[in-house]
């Protein structure tokens, strides 16, 4: 793609380019947002790096590539983690900066930039990239600072220390290079837990040279050292001159030699596909046998538990496609309605179609609803649904919105796949304590391709992005895992790669064991298997999205309670099982059409449960494939 770079002067945005060029992107032009000039050399600023900007003036001519400036006039007048369009915030600066370049080079598609950890930067930038039409690249996201520090020094850029705010360093260290001021960091680091890379503000850094500046690099001609405030605060004012580089260089051919791109699959998970073996199982019918006549006992329901409101079976048998997801989306209007709640309020949704041939135009209309910030979490499977309906959507709503949070990361890195539609990673409930994870295919997320190897990597891959989800919210601890996959084959890989996991967790002695494995007709992306389910977090953790965040406390009870929440039932048939409707639970069913036909009296009685139509539901205890799974909320 081609790709503007938004930079501040500092070391990760130009060491996010060299990620870019790597990966094959083009580098069209720069993008920076300065201080207005009354300002002085520092502005406080909660999206910008102003310290050092005087350099980009230069970086026009070093790397060739025109250079567009505009000035920071707005505030953070929004400063919530999740952005939404807000006027006189200085996100919209960046809106205003992008709209002039998209202007100028209708070609460009990406915007690169250097978040490493901050949710803040990046939930705003892609906000402005979302609304023009662009994709994020942010390679250096979630990366580890330790290794991506060391790369930085050993990649041919030349940067220096403009600014310190942190125990341990002092205007000493000011004009010193990374690698001179490396050694410090990793004692500060050990010491006081100083970040490597200044993601809590310790250090900022200005680049007079990289590899990508091809025609010159900056060097400094004058230098003033400031101290900014009563704190151990100061930074470097500098004036610097352009060096022009030889014209008979030769010319980079590979940019892949200045950067360490990280392996696709961490040292757990390579551990775990290195460890898990599996045969084939004899393949399973795929075909359809849910009867056209028992459309009319497939009961939507609406159950409210506690928090929440559980919104089941939602179906439409009007005669096209448009005409069915439209009246879908009327009667969970209704029901919101009825309930004084929004679209916003749901936490996740599970959208069957009956072929995902249809799921553009089924997902061009889900999108329309989820236009603001954290989308629900969504599980979406192909499966065989009745001949007349197209779709079947459930969701699940939160009362109060205060307690949600989440993730919805849309750029592209190494960490894990951007989102491919309009949902988020994760959505979570401060009440319960309990985050649902959307489903997880095994797509590359440097370029968001499937991966095409064998079986046992699909099932790894994609169950660590489920884990990187997870992790980077907190929420650490297993409660249930629904696998998704199409064919027999792939269960005794999905149940090997799961014990595996278990066993190399960290959390292993809290991880509960409940994992269902069901085989549907089709996946998002023609994609073998895909992951979801739910982790909680234990009291006294709390959400860890932002280098920055505040400490926010669980009120979901002990680790104990909370895993007594859920409960996952194999059995033969429905009349097997006793469902208790006076108490306060609510169940999922996963189940092969023939046998949700004769709902046991309990369930026709109440609407308190949710049909998931399934080829086969897998025991994997037993090998069986003609179960019923039943997952218990309480």
């Amino acid at each position: 793609m081609k790709f503007v770079a938004l930079v501040s002067g500092g070391k990760d945005s130009c060491f996010n380019i060299l990620h870019c060029l790597a990966q094959g992107h083009e580098l069209i032009c720069l993008a920076n947002l300065y201080p207005p000039s009354s300002e002085n050399d520092e502005l406080d600023s909660y999206m910008y790096q102003t310290v050092g900007h005087d350099v980009l003036t230069l970086y026009e001519k070093c790397t060739g590539k025109p250079m567009y400036r505009e000035p920071i006039l707005g505030l953070a007048s929004n400063q919530k983690l999740e952005y939404s369009k807000t006027a006189n915030d200085e996100t919209e600066d960046l809106f205003r900066l992008l709209s002039i370049v998209v202007k100028h080079h209708p070609d460009v598609e990406a915007v690169s930039v250097g978040a490493i950890l901050s949710s803040y930067q990046r939930t705003r930038v892609e906000d402005v990239c979302f609304r023009l039409g662009l994709t994020s690249l942010a390679y250096l996201w979630q990366r580890d600072q330790g290794e991506l520090m060391e790369e930085m020094c050993n990649s041919g850029m030349d940067a220096r220390i403009v600014k310190v705010a942190a125990i341990g360093l002092d205007d000493a260290n000011l004009d010193m290079t990374l690698q001179q001021i490396h050694p410090t960091l990793i004692q500060l680091n050990r010491r006081f837990g100083v970040h490597i890379c200044g993601e809590g503000g310790e250090f900022e850094t200005s680049v007079l040279d990289a590899p990508f500046f091809e025609f010159g690099r900056i060097e400094i001609l004058e230098k003033e050292v400031v101290k900014h405030t009563n704190d151990d605060v100061w930074y470097l004012k500098i004036k610097v001159g352009f060096v022009e580089k030889p014209k008979n260089l030769p010319k980079i051919e590979n940019w892949s030699d200045f950067i360490v791109e990280p392996p696709l699959l961490t040292e757990q998970f390579q551990e775990i596909y290195d460890n898990v073996s599996f045969q084939e199982n004899k393949p399973c019918t795929t075909e359809n046998i849910f009867p056209k006549a028992e459309v009319s006992s497939w009961s939507e329901n609406v159950f409210a538990m506690n928090d929440k409101v559980f919104v089941s079976n939602l179906f439409s048998v009007k005669e096209s496609i448009e005409e069915q997801i439209a009246e879908i989306f009327e009667k969970l209007q209704n029901i919101l309605s009825e309930h004084d709640l929004k679209f916003s309020n749901i936490q996740s949704s599970k959208l069957l179609v009956k072929d995902m041939a249809n799921f553009g135009k089924i997902n061009s209309m889900y999108v329309k609803y989820f236009n603001e910030p954290l989308p629900p979490a969504r599980i979406c499977v192909e499966t065989n649904l009745p001949d007349t309906i197209h779709a079947q959507l459930s969701v699940v709503i939160l009362k109060d919105i205060k307690t949600k949070s989440g993730l919805h990361v849309q750029g592209r890195s190494y960490w894990a796949p951007c989102n491919i539609g309009p949902y988020s990673q994760g959505i979570a409930d401060s009440n319960d304590s309990i985050i649902r994870i959307s489903g997880q295919i095994p797509l590359i997320p440097k370029n968001m391709e499937l991966s095409c190897h064998d079986k046992a990597l699909s099932a790894v891959l994609s169950l660590q992005h489920y884990d990187n989800v997870k992790e980077v919210t907190g929420y650490k601890f297993h409660l249930l895992t629904i696998c998704f996959i199409k064919n027999m084959s792939l269960v005794d890989v999905a149940s090997g790669v799961f014990d595996e996991y278990i066993l190399t967790s960290n959390e292993r002695e809290k991880f509960t064991s409940n994992l269902i494995i069901v085989q549907v007709t089709e996946l998002p992306r023609g994609a073998d298997v895909e992951w979801g389910g739910l982790f909680y977090k234990d009291q006294g953790q709390y959400m860890n999205y932002d280098s920055d965040s505040d400490d926010e406390n669980s009120d979901g009870g002990s680790d104990k309670d909370i895993r007594k929440k859920v409960g996952v039932y194999f059995v033969d048939e429905l009349s097997d099982f006793k469902f208790d409707i006076n108490k306060s639970a609510f169940y999922e069913i996963y189940a092969n059409p023939k046998k949700l036909a004769n709902l046991p009296h309990q369930l026709k009685d109440c609407s308190a449960y949710e049909l998931f139509p399934v080829i086969q539901v897998i025991d994997r205890l037993t090998g069986s494939g003609d179960k019923i799974a039943i997952v218990e909320y309480n």
